[in-house]
Formats: C-alpha cells, structure tokens, sequence
C-alpha cells in the first residue's frame, strides 16, 4: 500500500503531464461546522477511464463530488480541467465546463414528465416561445434509444420505479454530453440485468474518451469495471491504483484502517416461538397470498427483484398501507394494523428503504430525527416532554451506533449518508421492537459500516428480537439470514433454510 499523502501514477509507462488529465484536484480543504470534511486531498482524473473512488461514509468522498460538481465551494486548494485552472461557483458552471453529476439521492421532479426532467432549461421553444412538447419527447426518445432505455419521455416520474428513476437520472447525465460525469452509487437501486446495462453505457462512454468518476460501496463493481481507484479515509486521501494492481482485501483494508475479516459476523441465536404469523396477505393490484412466519430470535431475510413486492409487503405488515386480504396474527392473536402508529403500538419498527424520502427530516437536526418515534408515550408524562431524558438516551444510542457528527444538534442533511442511516436504526431502537423490519439497512453503506449494522443486527437477535430483513444484495441475505422469503411479481415462490439457500436456488425463486 502508497503512505498517506502520495500520489502514485497509473500509466503504465511514461512521464505525466497535465495533458494526461481531464480533471486535476489540488489540496482540496472543506470544514463544516465542528467537521474537517477534507483535508488537502488530491485527484486525478485520466480520459476514457472509470476512476473509482472507495473510502467508508463520511471519508469525503461525496463532499468532494459536490465542490467538484459545484454544489458546494472549497476553502482551499484547486481544480484543473485539461489543464486549465477553473472556478466552479455553481452546478450550472459545472455543467458548462462540461461536468456532470448523478447524485446518490434521486433529484428528479416528481410531477414533471420524464422529458421535461432530462432537458429542464434546455427545453426547446416553438415560435411563441413556448416548449415544445412535441420535439422534446422526440429528442427524450432518440436518448433512450442510443441508451437502450425503454421508458416512454412522456409519462411522469412518480409513476416509475426507484430503479427506472435511476436510469432516468443516468440518461440526463449523459444528455449533456460532458467530457466528466460523476456517478456516485448509481447501482444502488438496480437490478443486476440492469447493472449490466448501465456498464455497457459506460463502455460506450469511455470509448468517446469521458472520465468517469464512479463511487461504489459494492467490491464485485470496483473490479468489473474500474481502471484506477483511488481511496480516502476520514476526509483524507490515502492512495490511488489501478484497479488490476491492488486486491479486494487491500482496498478494505486501506479504506478502514484495519482489516475486516468477518463481513457477516451472524451469532447463533435461539430462536423460540412464532412472534409474527401472515396468511394469505394481500394488498390489490401489488401482492397476493402472502405466508410466512417470523419467530423471536430469527433473522428472515426477504428476497427478490426489484418490483417483486418486498417492500410493499413489509409496509402493509406495518400499516403505511393496509392490507385488502389475508390476516396477521402477532404471539398468535389476529390483528388489524391500519396505521404506523397501531404498527408501532403492536411493537414493530420500519425502516424504510429510502432514507431521503421516507426517512429524515434533512433539515431537522440529529436529536430531531433519533427523537421522532418515542415522543409520543415513552418519555411523555402528562403532556410533557423528559427532554433530559430523551437527550441521554438519544446520546447513548449515537455512541452505541457510533454515528459521526460534532454533536446531537447538526443538522442530519450534514451527515454522510451512512450515518443518516444508523441515526434512523438509532431512532427505531430508542422504541425497544419486539419486531424490526429493516427495508435495505445497509444500501448506500460502506463495508465498516456495514459489518457494524450486520453485528448489531445479530446482536439484536440474539437478545430475542425478531427481524425480517429485504436486501437486494446476495452476500447479506445468505450471510445474515435463519430463513429466506423468497417474491416474485407480488407472490411468495418459496422459502429457503440457510443450509439448503445459495444464490442459484434464490435466483431461480426470484425469476420463477
């Protein structure tokens, strides 16, 4: 492994110039409030390459996106684009200088059809200079066909998919043709047939000689498809790569600081009695004759594609949608569960699969969030707040999670996504579940992070709490499951045991 503060070069021969590069970054410094976000950090980016950028969250690597995108300024240092010093005040400056960024989390405008996201202040006028529709589904359709995207320009995004609306922020990226375009986790929410789509975009990308900047918290993607990789720890960068000449081992190792030698520290818990029972559940025009059972002390993992149905059963379960057939029965007594509040009062703790959407309250502070779900009985005596009380416990729970922030009152939208996340699995545990749904609990989280949520996942269970768990990621759901609920198109097509689950029996299930 390069000491900290090198820079080693990647060409396999010769001296580098700046004509080499796309993109230069120079002692990049950011601080936020009581944070060092990063400390003189170094990057360069060569043409026609995929340049992957690991380190575990809140390393700085999506802060450092963000002033290169300009969404946010540096306090030092500087930024060279095919040589040439520029400023990128805004993300409108960035996107003339010819870089372009597809955030982590979705941007898109909901209401607006597909074209009118892609060419938002591009759009074409007619002769009273008002938009084309006609000519801007037109263009929308000749991008989807060089991207092979099947998704029709004039629908509207709130009618597709988490993952159409990934492909659908993908293609934007790409419609501006920039010579740099940052991709930061942009697989999270796809499909592996979809994955394998993306790539091949990039294929084409590289061949007309872009940079790609590709954050990924997923190793298999780093080594399919990355020529350079560099790494950044706690706001600092440690070293770059090519990508053939360092191991998966290496790149864990020098993300984290130390090694991590078991990725799914699973504990063998007892597990005892059926806490959860479903039958026949069903919720029209989504899922049907759903059956399982859920006892205490097990980890049930949920598993299938995108579009199967996970989600929406764990949500019906706990009352964000109720269900329109079927029964559930907890400790074996049948229950209606019409609310989250009746979900919360049987026990249960959701945490959803979308932690911008549906999660935190980005401009609330860290206490605000962790706070939110036992304010209403637990430390409420005669319509007053324990405040003391709540900030010792939601103090304990931070150090328990180990989420970094400078304290319990920043704002959580000044949080790396990863800590977002254990600050909501924080908030759910302050209400001790008996029951914990955990709706892709480490999507977005890099590898340190989740052996710690995978740890106290199995902890939890050992203690006697009864988890169900949706990922759509093979390692976790074999690594961490007891049993395994396998969907396909709104349907239970089998369930596996841990000794008989392996990721063809799973597949097979999952495209049945």
């Amino acid at each position: 492994m390069l000491s900290p503060g090198t820079f080693r070069t990647v060409r396999e021969a010769g001296v580098k110039t700046r004509a080499d590069y796309l993109l230069e970054v120079d002692n990049v410094r950011k601080e936020f409030p009581g944070v060092v976000a990063l400390d003189n950090v170094t990057l360069r980016i060569r043409p026609g390459t995929v340049h992957a950028l690991m380190g575990e969250n809140g390393a700085g690597k999506s802060t450092l996106m963000k002033i290169i995108a300009g969404v946010y300024q540096p306090d030092t240092g500087e930024i060279r684009l095919k040589g040439n010093q520029i400023k990128i005040a805004t993300p409108l400056d960035a996107l003339e200088a010819g870089i372009a960024m597809i955030h982590q989390e979705l941007n898109l405008m909901p209401y607006m059809t597909v074209a009118e996201n892609i060419w938002i202040r591009r759009e074409p006028l007619n002769g009273f200079g008002l938009v084309n529709h006609r000519e801007l589904n037109r263009r929308t359709a000749e991008l989807f066909r060089r991207l092979a995207i099947d998704i029709d320009p004039a629908s509207e995004v709130r009618d597709h998919s988490v993952a159409n609306r990934q492909m659908i922020e993908i293609a934007k990226a790409v419609s501006y043709e920039s010579d740099i375009l940052i991709m930061d986790e942009p697989t999270s929410a796809l499909t592996d047939r979809e994955v394998d789509h993306l790539f091949r975009i990039i294929a084409d990308l590289k061949a007309q000689g872009k940079g790609i900047i590709y954050i990924t918290h997923k190793m298999n993607e780093l080594f399919t498809i990355a020529d350079d990789v560099s790494i950044f720890r706690d706001g600092r960068y440690i070293a770059t790569h090519a990508a053939k000449d360092i191991t998966r081992e290496q790149v864990i190792a020098a993300m984290v600081g130390r090694e991590i030698t078991q990725m799914f520290p699973k504990e063998e818990a007892q597990i005892g009695e059926v806490v959860l029972s479903v039958k026949d559940l069903a919720l029209e025009g989504v899922f049907r004759d759903v059956s399982f059972d859920l006892r205490r002390g097990e980890i049930l993992g949920l598993a299938g594609l995108v579009g199967s149905g996970r989600t929406n059963v764990a949500e019906t379960i706990f009352g964000v949608t109720p269900a329109t057939g079927g029964q559930i029965r907890l400790n074996g007594q049948p229950i209606r569960i019409r609310s989250p509040r009746e979900g919360m009062k049987a026990g249960m703790a959701l945490l959803t699969e979308d932690r911008k959407d549906t999660g935190c309250f980005l401009a609330l502070s860290v206490l605000e969030n962790m706070q939110m779900a036992v304010l209403t009985d637990r430390f409420v005596t005669g319509g007053f707040v324990n405040q003391g009380a709540v900030n010792a416990e939601c103090t304990k729970m931070k150090d328990a999670m180990r989420v970094k922030t400078p304290n319990l009152d920043e704002r959580i939208e000044n949080l790396s996504g990863g800590n977002q996340q254990k600050v909501l699995i924080g908030r759910w545990l302050l209400t001790n579940p008996k029951i914990l749904i955990l709706d892709e609990p480490t999507r977005g989280i890099d590898v340190g992070a989740k052996a710690e949520i995978h740890r106290l996942i199995s902890r939890l269970a050992c203690e006697g709490v009864a988890v169900l768990m949706i990922s759509s990621e093979m390692p976790e759901i074999l690594g961490m499951s007891d049993r395994i609920v396998v969907m396909h198109e709104g349907r239970v097509t089998g369930i596996l045991d841990r000794a008989e689950a392996d990721q063809v029996s799973i597949m097979r299930l999952a495209a049945a």
